[in-house]
């Protein structure tokens, strides 16, 4: 099965390849293609958190401008098919999703979901794929991957205090020094592993990072600090440096095998 001529699932942000640093983003945006109209949802829903995660295209464009570097993001919603999630995860086609129930996904034939994997899921893990071999090749070794979210500032009632949190899995190569150097900074809560777990078997950074032995971090911004430009271009301009200095160490780009706390890869 080939690709719609009419819905690239794939927005490529270019930049230095011999910089060793790939930026990605899976839920950058809220697009669906023609054929899936609005999924039987109301226009609302589409400015929440549950179609897209909001902020994040504007960051990572800005911090790929600002650091140089490539950076590939899915160009649909993670309601159509949720790109950060194993092939096998029962949330990878979401028929309900923080109380709202999504009309198109429900039922979901097998033929329905095989077409998704291959008009949107593969050809977004393809690139990924593609763009960390040509940062490993034109670097001279292996990457480092950074994986840039963003998270509501209250979730079931309950607020979350985190202006941003960095989540890993066993490999802290790059997470611990991305947590202390946002650290710095006094004004900032930063969670560990918080708001989410890292360790989350088959979504992108297992696929792309661990199972390569990759150095990687996946980086989420609550939402409400980025949801507007000024928001996005200050956290892209915090990041920046960071991500510079965390890319410098000595230990970054190298292939070191660290498992999942999910179990055997």
């Amino acid at each position: 099965m080939t690709r719609s001529a009419l819905f690239d699932p794939v927005v490529l942000v270019e930049g230095r390849r011999s910089t060793g640093v790939v930026l990605v983003a899976d839920h950058a945006r809220r697009d669906l293609p023609e054929e899936y109209g609005d999924l039987g949802l109301p226009p609302a829903e589409f400015g929440r958190h549950i179609a897209y995660d909001i902020g994040v295209e504007a960051v990572t464009r800005s911090l790929a401008r600002r650091l140089g570097v490539p950076a590939v993001m899915a160009a649909y919603s993670r309601l159509l098919i949720d790109p950060n999630r194993g092939e096998d995860d029962p949330t990878l086609i979401r028929q309900l999703y923080d109380g709202t129930v999504v009309p198109a996904n429900y039922p979901m034939p097998e033929a329905e979901r095989e077409r998704r994997l291959d008009m949107f899921y593969r050809p977004y893990h393809d690139a990924v794929s593609a763009a960390v071999a040509s940062v490993a090749h034109e670097s001279g070794g292996p990457p480092l991957i950074v994986s840039i979210h963003s998270f509501t500032p209250v979730m079931q009632g309950r607020p979350r205090p985190w202006h941003a949190g960095i989540l890993w899995d066993l490999d802290d190569r790059a997470a611990r020094p991305l947590i202390e150097l946002l650290g710095r900074d006094r004004d900032l809560v930063v969670g560990d592993n918080e708001p989410y777990d890292g360790a989350l078997r088959g979504d992108t950074m297992y696929r792309h990072a661990i199972v390569n032995g990759f150095a990687h971090a996946l980086i989420e911004i609550r939402q409400d600090l980025i949801a507007d430009e000024a928001g996005a271009e200050a956290w892209a301009e915090r990041l920046a440096p960071i991500v510079d200095a965390v890319n410098r160490r000595s230990d970054i780009h190298q292939v070191r095998m660290f498992g999942s706390r999910t179990g055997p890869m």
